[in-house]
């Protein structure tokens, strides 16, 4: 990859415009901007939502009631959910990290559309403040879960329209997203950066934006269904009405497996470009990461059923979805052989990001394994609709997306903000995320082989040791997330300056200045070779 003198003058954050203060920043289409939009909106959500989780965990520290009555712990669960994954893991990684660096790292000026982008962004906020809204509308907030199966999210008297809005909006925020980054890939990267010059993260972005488009119109027209079927009492889903509810799950599950993509295949692509950093060695394997992406995406999109393996579908269509399932984790395979390969014999420096990312490889793992078993048939005619489900879907999304989010977060800060944060504090809160989030989920493993129904809100006694231990590992793990963000928050304020390559990092966004300047490069760079080439690879002596 070509380098260029490091950029200086203005930073994005001095932009000159006639909009000043907060007008300046939401009606800004630097992508940069947009980035950041986005990374404050969504951790306001997630705070919501991790607030909600222990209170979910309080009422289950105990057989019976603890906090709240049954109708509220629905409420819980279904608002938990739904600010979980519609409004923090699948835009996380690609609205925030996409935004910002998608077009440095390919040697662009901005995205293809930048207005569309900022619209999107517009979007996502207008959807995730109805769903806020819906919490006070008369009625009382929505108790389906963030499925909206029905027939109850057609019967229930809960404010579930507000629900399926917000979430019918933010499909179109999602959809837009993915539009501009194929655009801006297909027509913006710099002269010589051919497919193969490009950067992991690009690759992991390029097959989440077609998942993006091809997958979110059909969660969008099912949940408008539903909101049609309550407004009219069309029999669309409703079997009293003469409808089908194994056709929603089908609906729904054609888009929210490949969901589940959308929210990982950027944290694989983060796991890319953060090891070959501090193994200071170049990436194993590039083509084959990068088309294992690809084959994730399309294989991804083939395994919907493996969510509905009780609901009475035909011996050949369970083994058809169970063959796929075990498919798709071939290409998942190869990327955690090649991360592995990539750590071999390399000169490891084990800086927050690494710990992040080796956290996620194992959480990960853990998740695809107990992934296969619930798509082998008899296991998973055990233990569906149990814990295990559940804790399965938390290694996958949380131990998997969300440690990599963070990973990227420790990784790309000092360029984002231009200031380091102090090691020693995100150390501990690396540490304590990790015991915490094992504590909190692995026991729910035990659950669900003992038979612990998923979404209940009582157990019998047996099962109190379990739901005990993981709420005190809720604890651990809210611990080490309140220390990571009042470090980078302090970072902000007090750390020290960043220079332009803090890790010795060899992708374009490293040659230009932190914060980056207005419109990224004076000049477009040339790029003249790979993007992981640390042959000659010396650590820059930095203080952090």
């Amino acid at each position: 990859m070509a380098t260029t003198a490091v950029e200086t003058g203005p930073d994005f954050y001095h932009e000159p415009s006639a909009r000043k203060g907060l007008r300046g920043w939401i009606f800004s289409t630097d992508h940069k901007r947009i980035g950041i939009l986005y990374g404050v909106t969504m951790m306001v959500f997630f705070t919501v939502a991790v607030i909600i989780g222990l209170l979910i965990r309080l009422e289950l520290l105990y057989p019976g009631k603890t906090i709240v009555d049954p109708q509220t712990y629905n409420t819980f669960f279904t608002l938990h959910g739904i600010m979980m994954i519609f409004l923090f893991i699948i835009p996380g990684l690609p609205a925030v990290f996409g935004n910002f660096l998608l077009p440095i790292m390919i040697g662009a000026k901005d995205v293809f559309f930048p207005r569309l982008n900022l619209l999107s962004w517009w979007l996502f906020l207008a959807g995730g403040v109805l769903a806020l809204v819906s919490l006070a509308l008369p009625g009382g907030p929505a108790d389906t879960g963030w499925t909206f199966y029905v027939p109850y999210s057609v019967r229930t008297t809960t404010n579930v329209l507000p629900a399926l809005m917000a979430a019918f909006i933010l499909g179109f925020s999602s959809i837009l997203t993915g539009l501009n980054f194929i655009t801006t890939i297909h027509r913006m990267r710099a002269p010589g950066m051919d497919w193969f010059r490009m950067p992991l993260f690009t690759w992991s972005l390029y097959a989440t934006g077609w998942i993006q488009i091809l997958a979110t119109p059909i969660i969008g027209i099912t949940l408008l269904l539903v909101a049609i079927e309550r407004w009219f009492g069309v029999g669309i889903f409703d079997p009293a009405l003469g409808g089908d509810p194994v056709l929603y799950q089908h609906l729904f599950w054609i888009y929210s497996h490949p969901a589940v993509y959308i929210m990982v295949l950027p944290g694989l692509g983060v796991v890319s470009e953060i090891l070959p950093v501090f193994a200071r060695r170049t990436i194993f394997g590039y083509k084959f990461i990068a088309y294992s992406s690809l084959a994730i995406a399309f294989i991804g999109s083939l395994v919907w059923a493996h969510h509905m393996f009780t609901v009475g579908m035909s011996d050949t269509g369970m083994f058809i979805f169970s063959f796929l399932t075990f498919l798709v984790s071939i290409p998942s395979a190869i990327k955690v052989f090649n991360w592995i390969a990539t750590l071999y014999k390399g000169s490891i420096d084990p800086d927050v990001p690494l710990l992040y990312v080796l956290s996620m490889i194992v959480q990960f793992c853990i998740g695809g394994f107990t992934g296969l078993l619930l798509g082998t048939l008899a296991v998973n005619i055990h233990v569906q609709d149990t814990y295990f489900v559940v804790g399965h879907f938390h290694y996958v999304m949380f131990g998997g997306t969300g440690f990599a989010l963070f990973a990227a977060l420790h990784y790309w800060f000092p360029k984002m903000f231009g200031r380091m944060y102090a090691k020693r504090p995100a150390i501990v809160a690396w540490l304590l995320a990790t015991i915490g989030f094992n504590l909190l989920y692995f026991p729910m493993f035990f659950l669900g082989y003992l038979g612990m129904p998923r979404r209940y809100y009582d157990y019998l006694p047996e099962y109190t040791i379990y739901h005990q231990i993981s709420t005190v590992g809720s604890w651990v793990l809210a611990l080490g997330l309140l220390v990571m963000v009042v470090n980078l928050i302090v970072a902000l304020r007090k750390g020290a300056k960043a220079s332009a390559n803090p890790w010795g990092s060899k992708t374009l966004e490293w040659t230009v200045a932190s914060p980056p300047p207005m419109e990224n490069f004076h000049e477009i760079p040339v790029v003249t070779k790979g993007p992981y080439d640390y042959s000659e690879y010396e650590r820059p002596h930095e203080t952090k």
